[in-house]
């Protein structure tokens, strides 16, 4: 995986570095995955602010570079129609699909402001009507992990105490089967850069709730640290230790994108103030 120093780069899909060119959109997809969101990038370009402030216009050491990314769904051969062969599917799917159905699924939660913030727990509750899995699954933090492989651990863990809890559940049919999808990740350039905190806060205010998302979410795992490309870019390059910490400790679950770019524009203002 190829990455610049600001967490933008070229790393199309967030596990093995492959770069496309292509479009690429199934002719179904399964309900509980859909979107008018999936393949958007929408670019917005406008005059960076003039800095009014020393602080603000202090210049960083390297520019921030303001990515976007879309997403190609794709349908896997992983299916469940029960408890028992969510297990196996867990186990067994390729990590896209992990990726898919739980960092994806958490940027269009923030869109659609209703259900589960992953699949796998929304499933559990409306299709199983399994309440307590489903309560389980909703409780798994994404920003405790940075990699694929100990969330996809962690997530067979609240399954396999959940069945073993109540074993008539395993082979409980549920209305509707999970479909297990994965994602390809396309990066978009946006033409929007940052020299200095001042042009940074007007970036956030103009760029695209899914560059909110790669930069702020994704990166955890793209970078496979506790932090993301805004916290990073803040402390390296403009030394911004205690703004940098305030925003790893936005919560992303309580709040919309909307909600998380307002709340990080308000800490980097009371910087500059």
């Amino acid at each position: 995986m190829t990455t610049d120093d600001h967490g933008a780069g070229h790393p199309v899909n967030p596990l093995d570095g492959s770069e496309l060119k292509c479009t690429f959109k199934p002719k179904y997809v399964p309900a509980h995955l859909m979107s008018s969101n999936t393949l958007q990038g929408r670019v917005s370009v406008q005059t960076a602010m003039t800095p009014t402030t020393d602080r603000g216009a202090s210049g960083a050491r390297a520019p921030f570079e303001f990515k976007s990314a879309a997403h190609l769904l794709f349908i896997e051969r992983e299916r469940a129609s029960n408890i028992s062969e969510l297990l196996q599917a867990l186990r067994s799917c390729p990590e896209e699909s992990i990726f898919q159905h739980t960092f994806r699924t958490l940027e269009e939660h923030h869109f659609i402001k209703e259900g589960f913030s992953n699949d796998f727990a929304h499933w559990a509750y409306t299709e199983l009507s399994e309440v307590g899995l489903g309560e389980r699954l909703a409780s798994l933090d994404v920003r405790e992990f940075t990699s694929l492989a100990a969330l996809r651990s962690r997530l067979v863990q609240i399954v396999e105490e959940f069945s073993a809890g109540d074993p008539k559940a395993r082979e409980r049919t549920a209305e509707a089967p999970f479909y297990f999808c994965s994602s390809k990740t396309i990066v978009l350039q946006t033409q929007r850069s940052a020299a200095d905190l001042a042009e940074f806060i007007e970036g956030l205010k103009q760029v695209s709730l899914h560059s909110i998302h790669y930069h702020f979410i994704e990166a955890r795992l793209r970078r496979k640290l506790e932090s993301n490309d805004f916290s990073i870019w803040l402390l390296r390059d403009l030394g911004l230790e205690r703004e940098s910490s305030l925003l790893n400790h936005i919560d992303i679950y309580t709040s919309t994108l909307e909600g998380v770019r307002r709340k990080i524009i308000q800490i980097l203002q009371n910087a500059v103030n």
